[in-house]
């Protein structure tokens, strides 16, 4: 016989919930989940969370209930002041940017740790796999990559491979992203405008034309992937797959190279404390680690039938065990 796990009072720390489009919310899907099962729902903001001198770190919270409507989806109650240790987990689901005020909220959700709070994806692991720089470690998996913030270094490696996209490292969504073939148009003037004069590291990578076929979000959770990815689609003249910027998502099977990647990383992310990891496939190689808010979770869910959430929370569960 399952032995049914007690009901607990989990924190969501996320973006504004009147921003949720419900619609594909992942965070939302996790919460339907959760309350289905009884557990409670709590909600707050990054800029909601206090700690000082005597005191454990604090949120102020909202008790949230789902209506089940489209709008309002929920109803909060009045905010209060909540010690995280108090909950029974926290879930950081702030969007990026993983800017300076991102940065500040892990220590303070570490200081809740270290307090007694359970806290996921851990916040010490969201500070040590920047989205963009945590493929470094797995170099076998990855297309020809630069990281600099030398225009010289750029144009050296344009020349190598011919065909290059860049990025910023703090970006989402696909923003900042640009193309330069082998002619090398305005490649410069986008080295400026990324870079800033040198003042910032980017990211330069090769042109793999495999985008065609879709950026694949593989969904890694526990350490274990789900078995079914969403490609994201360019769409028209579009090289960006991000569902943000109008890509398509079509959920396919994983492929066999999509299972050694995943294989391989999965099971050493969850190690380190992270739950949920979305790995971003184009063809055979790696292009990104996402550690902070990974999404597509009712897409996978809508077009398969597989229940990315319940997979969720049971991990959740267990961790929580």
């Amino acid at each position: 016989m399952t032995r049914k796990t007690p009901a607990v009072n989990l924190l969501f720390v996320t973006d504004p919930l009147a921003s949720f489009k419900i619609a594909k919310d992942s965070t939302y899907a996790m919460m339907r989940e959760a309350a289905a099962r009884g557990h409670g729902l709590l909600a707050c903001g990054p800029q909601d969370l206090r700690w000082q001198r005597g005191l454990p770190v604090t949120g102020l919270v909202c008790d949230i209930e789902l209506t089940g409507a489209a709008d309002p989806w929920f109803r909060a109650g009045a905010p209060r002041p909540l010690a995280l240790r108090e909950a029974g987990a926290v879930l950081m689901r702030k969007d990026p940017p993983f800017d300076s005020e991102y940065f500040y909220a892990t220590h303070l959700l570490g200081q809740a740790e270290r307090e007694g709070a359970r806290v996921f994806n851990r916040p010490a692991a969201l500070r040590d796999h920047p989205e963009k720089l945590a493929i470094l470690e797995f170099p076998q998996f990855i297309a020809p990559t630069l990281v600099t913030r030398d225009e010289a270094d750029v144009k050296r490696f344009h020349a190598e491979q011919r065909d290059i996209i860049l990025k910023p490292l703090d970006g989402m969504g696909g923003m900042g992203i640009f193309r330069v073939g082998p002619d090398g148009l305005n490649l410069g003037s986008i080295v400026e405008t990324l870079n800033q004069g040198g003042a910032q590291t980017l990211m330069v990578q090769k042109y793999l034309p495999e985008i065609a076929q879709g950026d694949k979000r593989v969904l890694v959770i526990g350490g274990e992937p789900v078995p079914y990815a969403l490609a994201r689609i360019p769409q028209g003249s579009e090289i960006r797959g991000n569902l943000a910027a109008g890509g398509k998502g079509v959920a396919q099977p994983l492929t066999a190279r999509d299972r050694e990647i995943a294989g391989a990383i999965g099971p050493v992310l969850a190690a380190r404390g992270l739950l949920l990891v979305g790995i971003d496939v184009i063809g055979d190689c790696l292009t990104e680690i996402n550690v902070t808010s990974p999404t597509c979770f009712q897409e996978i869910t809508q077009q398969t039938g597989f229940p990315v959430a319940k997979t969720f929370v049971d991990a959740l569960e267990r961790a929580l065990a």
